[in-house]
């Protein structure tokens, strides 16, 4: 079995009266990649914020590499890399000055460790330029080497690819896949992009109002329900007749979608052409993430 490296049991977090996050739970393994994803104000980055210890929980255990956060935030942080919202580098020094300043915080941290670093992020070319002159991909990958570093086994990224081209976002997923699969890290990554979360990420969690609601796989959770592809006329009247029917009714430009029951299908059928509906199409169709998603939040749009 895979070590567990991050464990989070009972984690709750209260501001004033409200109570943010509810309970949650959630374990990430060595060598795996995590996909954490939430609508607008599911409690996502404060979820974050307690992992790195930025701030405290009202209850539950945050336990990374067997170290209780809470008793031993020193000993945990240890194994534990991160960057949260966007890498804090200083835009007038090199990168090599940025990752010197960084490694002097940190114990028997010296320049082979630094060219390691490097070396693994493929800035080796332009380690001794100024960050200022970097472009957001490269200053992304200085901030993971600088979190990479003390050599955590736990590494969290908040939106490592936003901002970034089609070209940069296949790179970071690309690397971020190799910390996983190379190096053994356990990699959590939060992301708005749920396309690269179902090509990167092992497997996820998704959270709506301070609740996760699934961790399952990505192979698991995308092989669960199927859908039914609508294309009706008028799309309008159709669809107004399926969200009677169906659990929930998505539209996708002229084509409507909704969860494949076989013993219904038929049934709504009849209904629609009763209501003089055309049905110009039906299409099964396996899941993505982002249907899934927002199914289970009830259509709410991601961070």
């Amino acid at each position: 079995m895979s070590e567990i490296t991050l464990s989070v049991k009972g984690l709750r977090k209260t501001i004033g009266k409200r109570e943010i996050i509810k309970g949650i739970d959630f374990e990430l393994k060595s060598g795996e990649v995590f996909g954490f994803l939430g609508p607008n104000g599911a409690g996502k980055t404060t979820t974050i914020r307690m992992l790195v210890g930025l701030i405290r929980p009202t209850s539950g255990s945050i336990h990374i590499c067997g170290k209780d956060v809470a008793d031993d935030f020193t000993g945990a942080m240890q194994h534990l890399g991160c960057i949260v919202e966007n890498p804090e580098l200083y835009p007038y020094l090199s990168g090599w000055e940025n990752l010197r300043h960084f490694a002097r915080m940190l114990q028997e941290i010296g320049d082979d460790r630094i060219v390691e670093v490097v070396q693994l992020v493929g800035l080796q070319e332009r380690i001794h330029d100024k960050v200022k002159t970097y472009s957001l991909g490269m200053r992304q990958r200085l901030g993971i080497a600088q979190a990479m570093l003390g050599r955590p086994k736990v590494l969290i990224l908040d939106e490592p690819t936003n901002g970034l081209d089609p070209s940069g976002i296949r790179e970071m997923r690309q690397f971020i896949r190799f910390l996983a699969e190379e190096e053994g890290v356990s990699v959590l990554v939060s992301s708005h992009l749920l396309s690269e979360i179902q090509l990167m990420c092992d497997r996820v969690a998704i959270i709506a109002k301070g609740q996760i609601l699934q961790t399952e796989s990505v192979e698991t959770l995308l092989s669960r329900q199927e859908l039914l592809i609508w294309r009706l006329s008028p799309l309008n009247e159709g669809k107004r007749i399926l969200q009677e029917l169906a659990e929930y009714v998505k539209e996708e430009g002229e084509m409507l979608i909704t969860p494949y029951l076989e013993n219904e299908a038929g049934e709504w059928n009849r209904r629609l052409l009763e209501a003089g509906v055309t049905v110009k199409e039906m299409n099964r169709r396996l899941p993505t993430l982002e249907d899934l998603f927002l199914e289970m939040t009830g259509g709410q749009s991601v961070d």
